[in-house]
Parts: structure tokens; C-alpha cells; sequence
């Protein structure tokens, strides 16, 4: 994997993404043999978007191996604003890192950035696109709790624009996996990602009601309904009402159900939930340390 770029899950096959979760799980049990195995080494974050979650992990990730990060800051603090180019920030960062992290709001401004630069750059989401690591984080958390194979899974919520639902629908194909997709009709997955599914050979359901598909789920893997993108705050209600989840809609559910959502919530995820078994989001954000790591480390060639 040594200096490839990491852009779009579905590049992403059944090899690699186990080679990036069994060094993760090794990091995860050992982080101390990590320790030191990229000193020296810098990462280059060019972040145009707020984050919390990704942008924090990659950056406790890198010092955990030893390197260290150098910041584009916000876009208002940087030279966006006199009219620089994509193209030609991501050409000066990587005269000053090893490997670069680009978040943007554009569908496939990962992709093009990527042909101006010689060293490892990793599409940390791109507008409606992808978000691979996330996918790689969330393929390692299923793991974990459910396998990857034999695996049925519903993933819930915005289902149109969600990056995360995207890249992990691709990434999945390379496994034995059953998806269910639960939204309203106006947010149901979009052409494009539907047509890549049946390609590719996945099984696919679409509903609406959740009711009907829950008993049968491994997984629940839960998405914000983006409020943003209604023009009418009423029907955002409506909508947003009816796809929410709590203790008790869980009742119905698997013993060993295990509930996922990319973070962060907004009201879709009651409270109550994070009391029960099923809820495992907060470690799946955990789990991106140790999944950066490994990545990071394998691009950049570390030695074991």
C-alpha cells in the first residue's frame, strides 16, 4: 500500500481493506509497538470544511506513531481567501509533509487534488462523495462486533447525501453482507450509487420503515437527516420525526444488535439508547485512532 493515495472506498478491495484492519487490530492490542515507527514523519491536514472526530484521530494517530502534523488552518486564516486554488494548496502543503489529509465540500476534489501531488494524500470526505476512512473505522467496529461476512446490516437516515453511506455500501460489496436502506422516498440512496450496488453483484433492499426490516439486522448503522437540506422547516419535521430510534423502538430488535452512527447526532439517536448493549458509536469513534494508524503507517511504509 506504500504511497498510494486513498480516495473513494470503491477502490478499496477485500485484501487491502483486511490488511488495514488486521494491522489495526495489532495496534489496537499492542499501541505501545507502535510507538516511534513514523518519527520523524509529517502529515499535512488541509481541512475546508469543520471536523471534530476525523480531524482530531488523524492528528492523535500520527503522534502515536511518532510523527507530527503540520495545520493548514481554518480556510478563512489561509490563503483560500485571496482566490489560491485547490490545486495549487495541496502543491505547496506537500512540499512541507510526508502524506496529506484533505477534507472539502466538493464531490471529487479528493480525486483531482490527488493528480498534483507525489506523496500519499487521503480523502478525508468530499462533499456528497466518499469518506474511505470512515468506511475502514466502520468496517473495523462491525468486525468486531458482527463479522463481515454472513452479515445483514440496515443503515438508516440520509441516505442521498450521506458520504459515509456511500463509502461504506461500496466497501461492503466486497463481503457476504445483506444491506437494507431505510429513508424517506426524497432521501433514498441516489441513482448512481444504486446502479455501482447492482454491478458490483450486492444484495439490496430499499424501505421506508424501519419496523419491518429491524428484527432481522446485525447492524444498525443510523445517519443525520440533514436539516440543511430542506427548504420547508415543516417537512424536515416530518421527515426527521419518523426516522428517530430509541430504547424502546429497540425492543424489537436482536439481543446482539449492535447500533452504529458516524457522529455526530443530532435527534435521531435518543439518549436512552446509549444505556442499552446495542450502542457502540462512541467506541466506533474510538476505533479511528487505531484504523488511522494503521493506515498511515502501512502508506508511509513502516517497519513492524
Amino acid at each position: 500500500m506504500r504511497h498510494d493515495h486513498v480516495i473513494s472506498a470503491k477502490d478499496l478491495s477485500r485484501e487491502g481493506i483486511e490488511e488495514v484492519l488486521d494491522r489495526a487490530a495489532e495496534v489496537a492490542a499492542d499501541p505501545a509497538a507502535a510507538r516511534g515507527r513514523q518519527a520523524g514523519t509529517l502529515l499535512g491536514l488541509c481541512f475546508f470544511e469543520p471536523s471534530t472526530r476525523t480531524k482530531m484521530s488523524f492528528t492523535a494517530a500520527m503522534k502515536r506513531l511518532g510523527g507530527d502534523v503540520v495545520d493548514m488552518g481554518s480556510v478563512e486564516s489561509s490563503s483560500v481567501t485571496k482566490g489560491e486554488s485547490l490545486a495549487d494548496t495541496v502543491r505547496v502543503v506537500e512540499g512541507y509533509a510526508d502524506a496529506l489529509v484533505l477534507r472539502h465540500p466538493s464531490e471529487g476534489s479528493a480525486k483531482m487534488a490527488s493528480e498534483y501531488v507525489d506523496v500519499p494524500l487521503i480523502n478525508a470526505g468530499d462533499g456528497a462523495g466518499q469518506h474511505p476512512t470512515q468506511t475502514l473505522l466502520d468496517l473495523y467496529t462491525i468486525r468486531k462486533s458482527a463479522g463481515l461476512d454472513d452479515l445483514t446490516i440496515g443503515v438508516m437516515g440520509d441516505l442521498k447525501y450521506g458520504r459515509t453511506v456511500h463509502s461504506l455500501a461500496h466497501a461492503l460489496t466486497n463481503f457476504d453482507a445483506r444491506q437494507h436502506f431505510v429513508s424517506p422516498e426524497s432521501l433514498q440512496l441516489p441513482r448512481s450509487v444504486r446502479y455501482d450496488l447492482h454491478e458490483a453483484g450486492a444484495s439490496i433492499r430499499e424501505h421506508t420503515d424501519l419496523t419491518e426490516v429491524l428484527p432481522e439486522l446485525d447492524v444498525l448503522y443510523v445517519t443525520r437527516i440533514q436539516r440543511e437540506r430542506f427548504a420547508d422547516e415543516t417537512e424536515y419535521r416530518a421527515v426527521a420525526g419518523e426516522y428517530q430510534i430509541d430504547a424502546d423502538t429497540l425492543a424489537a430488535a436482536r439481543d446482539d444488535l449492535t447500533v452504529m452512527h458516524p457522529l455526530p447526532r443530532v435527534d435521531e439517536i435518543a439518549h436512552d439508547v446509549d444505556e442499552t448493549d446495542h450502542a457502540t458509536y462512541f467506541q466506533q469513534a474510538h476505533n479511528g485512532v487505531p484504523m488511522r494508524m494503521a493506515l498511515l503507517d502501512l502508506l508511509l511504509g513502516g517497519d513492524r
